[in-house]
């Protein structure tokens, strides 16, 4: 229902962010290229490649915000990280859009800005 709809998120406890951690680190282990933060860039390129909308965004994001090889990478990296901890065999729009948010707050909270949670 709509009032359904405007309630917020139900929050996840401890115990339940830790087992959906080990699945996606049980996920990275099962594709045998070890965790994503140090994919080389063939198998990031295998293993993390987007779907066409996630593909768009990340090339839209590239050339608005100037991100670098290194940073373009990372996105990646993270994006794949979402995906797993989303239980999603592929990296998906949402997952991109997720990764560039974080990355957007984390250079804020870089040059003395504020990190919000939530």
């Amino acid at each position: 229902t709509a009032a359904d709809l405007a309630l917020p998120p139900p929050i996840e406890g401890t115990a339940e962010a830790a087992a959906r951690v080990m699945r996606a680190r049980d996920a990275q282990s099962a594709r045998g290229q070890g965790l994503n933060a140090v994919l080389d860039l063939d198998s990031l390129e295998r293993l993390a490649a987007p779907d066409a909308p996630g593909a768009a965004l990340l090339a839209k994001a590239a050339e608005t915000l100037s991100l670098s090889a290194r940073a373009y990478h990372r996105t990646l990296k993270v994006a794949r990280t979402i995906a797993d901890l989303d239980g999603s065999e592929a990296v998906r729009r949402i997952h991109i859009a997720e990764a560039l948010s974080l990355k957007r707050q984390w250079a804020g909270a870089e040059q003395g800005g504020m990190v919000r949670a939530g």
